[in-house]
């Protein structure tokens, strides 16, 4: 039996209103965020990785190792859920005649403490049928794993600024995996919290 396959996928769509910028580009320790997140995805196992660009996309393309991993979401101003369903689109449509990845873990670029084990604990429980996301102490978080059986059905549901959210409300079968020992799921909301996790 094939080991499950798990597509990583990064947004990366989104002006950094609150922080002033595309935090997509925001350096920390040297880095651009983009970056981090990118090799945090690798280093979890994912393949492919696809990051979703919007604001700033020739910048942040310009920071990809393979410009051809960028996915443009072109109604990313709408929120977060245009990226999903850019995302999850090309997903769709990549892999037709190559067979679908098992499942897609969606991450945000904006979750610098949020590291490769922390994913990789999430993508292990990959299905085609998986809805699973980790949990920091208890409270829900980043990455979210979705089996390719519903992402049709995420993508039609992703709307606003709330992703996945709404969708995932409704789940019954939504598995919480504890990641709260191996990093914290805080974001980056403004400059001053790029200081770290208190």
């Amino acid at each position: 039996m094939a080991e499950p396959s798990v597509a990583g996928l990064l947004l990366a769509a989104g002006a950094g209103r609150r922080f002033g910028g595309p935090k997509a580009l925001v350096q920390l320790d040297g880095e651009p965020l983009v970056r981090r997140a990118l090799r945090t995805l690798t280093a979890a196992g994912c393949a492919p990785v696809l990051v979703v660009v919007g604001a700033a996309a020739d910048d942040v393309r310009a920071l990809l190792p393979d410009p051809a991993q960028a996915v443009t979401a072109e109604d990313w101003t709408t929120g977060m859920g245009a990226s999903l369903r850019a995302g999850l689109s090309a997903l769709e449509t990549a892999f037709e005649s190559t067979g679908h990845p098992t499942a897609a873990l969606v991450h945000l670029v904006d979750l610098p403490w949020v590291g490769p084990e922390a994913l990789a604990r999430v993508a292990a429980h990959a299905t085609p049928e998986s809805v699973a996301r980790a949990a920091y102490d208890g409270v829900p978080g980043h990455p979210v794993l979705l089996g390719r059986r519903w992402w049709r059905d995420v993508a039609a549901a992703a709307h606003g600024d709330r992703g996945a959210r709404d969708w995932l409300a409704t789940r019954d079968d939504l598995t919480l995996i504890e990641c709260g020992d191996l990093g914290s799921g805080r974001d980056v909301d403004r400059p001053g919290d790029l200081a770290g996790p208190a």
